[in-house]
C-alpha cells in the first residue's frame, strides 16, 4: 500500500502533528514501508499457532512466603501524636 501526500497530510492532521511540506514525501515513503510490513505479517498463516502471554515458556521463580521482619508497630507508634487500638488517628479533612 502506497500513501500519497494528501493521505499523509490527513494523517498528520488527525494526529495533530505539524510537519514541514518538504518532509511529506519522506513521511509517505516511511509510512508506506510500515504498512507493507504489516501486510506481510498479516499474510503469514497463524492458524496452527497457539496464543501465548510470554514468548518464553518458563515459570516465575518464587520465594518462600516467610516473615523476615519483626513487628515494630508499637515502636513506630511511639512518635505518633494520637493512636487508638493500634491505628493512627488523623484529623478529618472531608466534611
Amino acid at each position: 500500500m502506497s500513501l500519497d501526500s494528501s493521505e499523509v497530510k490527513k494523517i498528520a492532521h488527525l494526529a495533530r502533528l505539524a510537519i514541514d511540506e518538504n518532509d511529506i514525501p519522506q513521511y509517505a515513503h516511511n509510512l508506506s514501508n510500515i504498512l507493507q510490513l504489516v501486510e506481510q505479517m498479516n499474510a503469514v498463516d497463524t492458524d496452527q499457532v497457539s496464543p501465548m502471554a510470554h514468548p518464553l515458556d518458563e515459570n516465575q521463580r518464587l520465594r518462600d512466603d516467610a516473615v523476615t521482619e519483626t513487628d515494630q508497630r508499637e515502636h513506630f507508634q511511639t512518635v505518633a501524636p494520637q493512636i487508638e487500638n493500634g491505628l493512627y488517628l488523623v484529623p478529618k479533612v472531608i466534611e
